[in-house]
């Protein structure tokens, strides 16, 4: 379990399990979502949900693992582009230290 912030303030946070971090590299949600500035913002956000509807909506496989996700961290009604540059980060780190 891991723990991400979710305001700069640091008075929010939420917690990352591996099954979350396991799903996004399983859809590759990460990929291109960010574009070349580098910036997290809300329309990255915004976007990154948009993209999440969009499989579930086009799957025809369950994507259980997938709403979870959204229910958990995705949509979390705290979940901002300060939390999703963190769990990026999170994502970006887990990655590295877990090869497929």
């Amino acid at each position: 379990m891991y723990d991400i912030q979710l305001n700069e303030s640091g008075t929010r946070h939420l917690d990352i399990t591996d099954e979350n971090l396991q799903t996004i590299r399983k859809y590759n949600l990460f990929q291109s979502l960010v574009d070349s500035t580098g910036y997290v913002t809300e329309p990255v956000l915004d976007k990154l949900k948009l993209n999440i509807r969009s499989l579930i909506a086009h799957s025809t496989e369950d994507t259980k693992d997938l709403l979870d996700l959204c229910i958990d961290v995705v949509y979390h009604d705290k979940m901002k582009a300060y939390g999703l540059k963190n769990l990026l980060a999170l994502y970006e780190d887990w990655s590295a230290k877990n090869p497929e």
